[in-house]
């Protein structure tokens, strides 16, 4: 398959997924919520670089870290309805943000421990 078109074709999956897990989304909170946590993402990039013959040991690294990734930006969907609710949107995109990052700070400095470097 031609590089180019094959990098189109990629984009266009990928790019039509993310647009059909918002639509889903806006009819319905709870299915937009389980499609959208599902490892839709995550299951296609495995599947992207498995097609690219990326090395097995770059492909589990790769689900691997996913796992230890996820965990710190767990927090964040919790705290962003409170205080989305009491401050509006923008406070709550940011303070998200910041929460995540202070977790990502706090679980790579907690891996390091266990021979786990997240970066």
């Amino acid at each position: 398959m031609n590089s180019y078109f094959y990098l189109i074709v990629k984009y266009l999956i990928t790019a039509v997924l993310v647009v059909i897990i918002s639509e889903v989304a806006k009819r319905s909170d709870r299915f937009g919520a389980l499609v959208g946590s599902l490892p839709l993402i995550t299951l296609l990039t495995l599947v992207w670089l498995y097609m690219e013959k990326q090395s097995p040991e770059k492909i589990s690294n790769h689900a691997f870290y996913t796992f230890w990734y996820v965990l710190p930006t767990l927090p964040m969907f919790l705290a962003f309805p409170k205080i989305y609710h009491k401050f509006g949107f923008i406070i709550a995109m940011v303070s998200s943000i910041l929460i995540t990052i202070l977790c990502f700070i706090v679980t790579s400095q907690l891996l390091k421990k266990f021979n786990i470097h997240m970066y």
